[in-house]
């Protein structure tokens, strides 16, 4: 099965060049759809000038419109039977998708969450970053009746056919609840395994914020009860 690699990009001009070429060193990675979401710190200009080949495609939003806006432009622009979101800030690894991709490979999964919490690898920083995530992955349990271990992962993976015909609205971080609350709302098979971690802080550049933990709370509990 082809994997489609989806790459939301937003001023990572010290990262996207290294973080695409780990991607490309993968021999599982099928296309890489890069989408810029409005860089205005020279990201850009690196993009433009990758040489665009049968792997590699870039598409530029002309505005800063979210991260979950520029994960749908990729869903829309790729052509591959199995997505990966890949975030372009170094956090995650690539050398985890052959873990990633094996259970829907072995069919006995619709869908993969690669969780922080299973006992891979971490950098120890972030402490309340962690309660935050741990806190609403246990409102997502108690509300979805399921045993997820980190909702607000960054490596999602999953079939094609799962987002074929989903109606998804997040524009920002709320991607991340509203993905998870729809496939949950599905019942498709979701599987989890442990992947390595490397957060940086918000000094080396992290974005997401308590402002994005509230709405994720809220999106969570909008579609317990509306699609």
């Amino acid at each position: 099965m082809k994997v489609s690699v989806i790459m939301p990009v937003f001023n990572e001009k010290s990262t996207v060049e290294e973080i695409l070429r780990r991607v490309k060193a993968q021999p599982l990675t099928g296309e890489i759809v890069i989408v810029d979401d409005g860089s205005i710190d020279g990201t850009r200009e690196i993009l433009e000038n990758i040489s665009e080949d049968d792997q590699v495609r870039v598409i530029l939003h002309d505005r800063n419109r979210g991260k979950g806006a520029a994960v749908r432009t990729g869903f829309q622009n790729a052509s591959g039977d199995i997505f990966l979101i890949q975030d372009a800030d170094l956090e995650y690894d690539p050398r985890d998708y052959p873990s990633l991709v094996q259970p829907i490979e072995e069919g006995i999964a619709d869908v993969v969450y690669g969780s922080r919490f299973l006992g891979g690898p971490r950098r120890t920083v972030m402490f309340w970053h962690m309660v935050a995530n741990k806190l609403l992955t246990f409102m997502t349990n108690l509300l979805y009746n399921t045993i997820l271990s980190d909702m607000e992962t960054g490596y999602k993976v999953f079939k094609r056919e799962i987002v074929d015909g989903m109606q998804l609205h997040a524009n920002s971080f709320d991607f991340e609840p509203e993905f998870t609350a729809k496939i949950l709302k599905k019942k498709v098979r979701v599987y989890e395994v442990p992947i390595s971690f490397n957060p940086r802080d918000y000094e080396e550049g992290k974005k997401i914020g308590m402002r994005d933990a509230f709405q994720a709370v809220w999106t969570l509990i909008k579609y317990r009860f509306v699609n």
